[in-house]
Formats: structure tokens, sequence, C-alpha cells
């Protein structure tokens, strides 16, 4: 991503701040989770075609071990060691990584989270993260 697009990522995402949690929801305001989030923002900076994940439920993260956030965002970004504002972390919970945020400047980030509103938080000393990064990604430069 140019500098540009970063800084429209980070702004778009801000403009969520106070959005309540909403599973499978997409309304900025009105309701949104983790994943409809970071489809919301980035397709909103024009970064992604808009993606119909299909239905998910809120709990399947406990069941299973397959990697079903990784592989979507595998579609979209590319790993990085060297998280940029803009950039996507991803939070292990139970069995797989399945939460993920937006990058702000490392450590802080923006997320909805199920117990909060959509909101800024510190990965390094926020109770819920601290511990918990999988990895770390970022879009893949568009191919011509």
């Amino acid at each position: 991503m140019t500098p540009e697009q970063r800084a429209a990522v980070v702004a778009e995402a801000q403009t969520w701040q106070g959005t309540p949690f909403h599973h499978l929801a997409r309304v900025n305001g009105a309701g949104v989770d983790c994943a409809q989030l970071l489809i919301g923002v980035y397709h909103a900076c024009g970064l992604i075609p808009d993606i119909d994940t299909g239905y998910y439920p809120p709990d399947w993260h406990f069941h299973r071990n397959e990697e079903r956030y990784l592989e979507m965002l595998q579609q979209f970004c590319d790993r990085t060691e060297d998280p940029q504002p803009g950039d996507i972390a991803m939070f292990r919970f139970a069995n797989c990584a399945s939460h993920g945020a937006i990058v702000v400047d490392w450590p802080v980030v923006i997320h909805a989270y199920i117990r909060r509103k959509v909101s800024r938080a510190d990965a390094a000393n926020d109770v819920e993260l601290i511990g918990r990064v999988d990895s770390f990604w970022t879009l893949k430069e568009p191919t011509s």
C-alpha cells in the first residue's frame, strides 16, 4: 500500500469507532464484527472488492482448528513481520487465529470486539489482547 492508502485505511477505521459489536453486521455506526470491519474499511477505501463471507457462527473458533480467517485473508494479503499503519493484526483466541484488527501504529489497533464497541486498543497492554498476537498481514500489491 502507498502511504496515502495506509492513511486512508486508518482514517476510515477511525470513522467506525463507537459502532456497536454485532455478529455478521457491517453498517458503520449501527453494528459490525471484527471480520466485517476489515472488509468494510478496505472496501470503502477502494482496496478490495465487496466480499460476502457467508454465514459463520459466532463461536466458530471454539470448535475448530482450521484457520478459516487466515485462509480468507490470504486471498488479499501477504504476511509481514513489520506491521505498518493500515496493516492487519491477527489474534489467536481458542484454537485458531480468529480476531482481526487494523494497525494504527503498532501496538495500537482499531478493532470490533464482542464485549466492546469498535475502539482503539493498545495490544501490548489490553487485557483481552496481551499474548494473543498470531500474525501481521499487509494487502497484496495489485497485479497488472
